[in-house]
């Protein structure tokens, strides 16, 4: 106990006064957290955690500290909210009390990035056993790494941040990272996700400026022919299911980093949403919760343990964390090779736009600024009818710097290697917008990306859209003709290019923003 102490008194910067629970393994954590009353057992073996007022993250309680390495680099903006030094130092003391002040206290030393040349090592410390086994599930095994810069996470889930007014913050809770004392300071919420993407915000800082490494907000696999594939989408547009191939071996299902050697997971775990789960569908992520797995705010069948995948009455945002080793194919190596292609998934509830379009460079850089999809009608309270939303990069909520850095660098990417090719696709409607069109066979879907990253779509003849100027394929293997042209599935197509050309102009509207 005494060496711990002493270890993490330098590493953490504490000094715990109960007792200290240091690299436990997954039973010892389940264990604990199940014993303080934190967690309960599923009939699958997976632990299940209520997150309590927060299920989800909180972008509005995101804060960045402000001060002469993030002046000119840190794009300020409603996601990226400035906080002045000493705002931090007044958090980081009391979180230091709290934490001090607990009576157990997990930590665990763990690393991000699983090429190891451009890994951070993280110090985490938290008051709950259940959080601990969802650091151990999604981070990396601690490793010596070149030049180390280690970084320090506090987890503070139950305590308020009583003058929060006073330190110009918007409530009692908070995210708050900083980038000179390279530590990160998580306050008043349980959401785990909060842990996970605050060290995404991280590297997608780090990684461009000190490695000129490009981070991406994608799922990943590689082909038996060591060609890769990256998956890029905003929640709902089936990023983790079109990843998800018995034929490919996972890379990783959301954070990765694109450098001169290729493709890297920045991660050791996999988070996936699993709202109305189901075995048929996703047996991979279905076999995958069992013990070991953290499932968040998901309730049981009546009067069992059995998990009910179909039940959202806590929240949409239903989770499951495991170690990336629970999903069968996975790649084994550090990095893969660059991509050969690359996906931009939408779910388009207007219906106007191709299930599949293959793009230039410059297209791709002005869809990826975008980042679009839709919300439907049903998804939040007060939608009628479909609305557009746009996400920088697809992942806006997570990017300290201006959205065009990293379009760029997907820009120079592209021109470094002439082969990679970008393909849009529509996983969302045709034959009309939501509510009168049809959503698109996910097995059509399926095929077309097949066929592409096959080669069997490299000679095909394309046509050019009236509106959008997207080249779409005429014919695809296993995919009926009429389907590939969004304009031939409407009854009026007056109807038709007037619903286009309404969303092309809120597209127009929005990459406004990125233009110089």
């Amino acid at each position: 106990m005494q060496k711990i102490l002493q270890d993490y008194q330098i590493e953490l910067a504490l000094e715990p006064k109960g007792e200290v629970f240091s690299e436990l393994t997954p039973a010892e954590l389940i264990e604990h957290a199940i014993l303080n009353k934190e967690a309960t057992l599923s009939a699958s073996g997976a632990l299940n955690i209520m997150t309590g007022t927060f299920t989800g993250r909180s972008p509005r309680d995101r804060y960045l500290v402000r001060d002469e390495v993030t002046e000119d680099t840190v794009h300020w903006n409603d996601t990226n909210q400035p906080v002045n030094p000493s705002v931090f130092e007044a958090l980081e003391q009391q979180v230091k009390v709290y934490l001090d002040s607990c009576k157990s206290l997990y930590t665990r030393t763990a690393n991000i990035a699983t090429y190891a040349k451009y890994s951070r090592r993280i110090h985490f410390a938290t008051e709950l056993a259940a959080q601990d086994l969802f650091i151990s599930n999604m981070f990396l095994p601690k490793q010596e790494v070149e030049q180390q810069k280690d970084w320090t996470v506090w987890v503070a889930s139950l305590l308020k941040i009583e003058n929060y007014e006073e330190l110009g913050l918007r409530a009692s809770n908070a995210v708050v990272l900083d980038f000179t004392r390279r530590k990160v300071l998580i306050i008043g919420t349980a959401y785990t996700g909060e842990i996970k993407k605050s060290m995404f915000s991280m590297m997608n800082f780090v990684l461009p400026q000190d490695h000129g490494v490009f981070p991406m907000h994608c799922s990943a696999n590689t082909g038996k022919n060591g060609e890769t594939a990256l998956f890029f989408g905003l929640s709902g547009t089936g990023k983790t299911t079109l990843s998800a191939d018995h034929d490919r071996y996972l890379i990783g299902d959301d954070e990765h980093g694109w450098s001169d050697e290729g493709i890297f997971n920045l991660e050791g775990g996999c988070y996936a949403k699993c709202i109305n789960l189901k075995v048929e569908s996703e047996p991979d992520i279905f076999g995958a919760v069992r013990f070991g797995a953290l499932t968040e705010n998901m309730l049981y069948m009546p009067e069992s343990r059995y998990l009910d995948y179909e039940n959202s009455a806590v929240t949409e945002n239903i989770r499951v964390s495991y170690p990336i080793n629970y999903i069968p194919h996975v790649v084994k190596i550090n990095h893969s090779a660059s991509p050969k292609h690359i996906f931009f998934l939408t779910a388009d509830a207007f219906g106007v736009l191709p299930p599949l379009s293959k793009l230039t460079v410059e297209q791709s850089m002005y869809y990826f600024l975008n980042g679009y999809t839709a919300k439907v009608a049903g998804t939040e309270v007060g939608i009628a009818e479909p609305v557009a939303t746009f996400s920088a990069c697809f992942g806006q909520a997570f990017l300290p710097l201006h959205a065009r850095r990293y379009a760029e660098m997907l820009r120079d990417r592209l021109q470094q290697d002439s082969s990679t090719q970008v393909w849009l696709v529509n996983t969302g409607w045709i034959g009309g917008p939501y509510g009168v069109g049809r959503r698109i066979p996910l097995y059509h879907t399926r095929a077309m990306i097949r066929a592409a990253m096959s080669g069997a779509l490299k000679d095909e003849h394309y046509v050019q859209h009236p509106v959008f100027d997207l080249s779409m394929p005429t014919a695809c293997p296993l995919v009926p003709d009429t389907i590939l042209n969004p304009q031939s599935l409407w009854q009026d197509a007056e109807s038709y290019t007037h619903k286009a050309q309404e969303l092309k102009d809120l597209f127009e509207k929005n990459y406004q923003k990125y233009t110089y």
